[in-house]
């Protein structure tokens, strides 16, 4: 099974872009390409999971 998400990136007015996805709260990423932007975004939303994962992990 695969999950898409939705990103948002933008040019970042100091330079590179920032990238949010609505559909994780607290899921941002920046880069100076869009390439390294989206790259650090699925990677905060990788790290995100991981991390709900062990909280619900040790409520049971």
């Amino acid at each position: 099974m695969k999950g898409e998400f939705t990103a948002i990136i933008e040019a970042a007015p100091e330079g590179g872009y920032w990238a949010i996805c609505p559909e994780v709260p607290g899921a941002n990423g920046q880069g100076e390409s869009i390439e390294e932007a989206k790259n650090n975004l699925r990677d905060a939303i990788k790290l995100i999971f991981e991390d709900r994962r062990a909280d619900i992990l040790v409520a049971l």
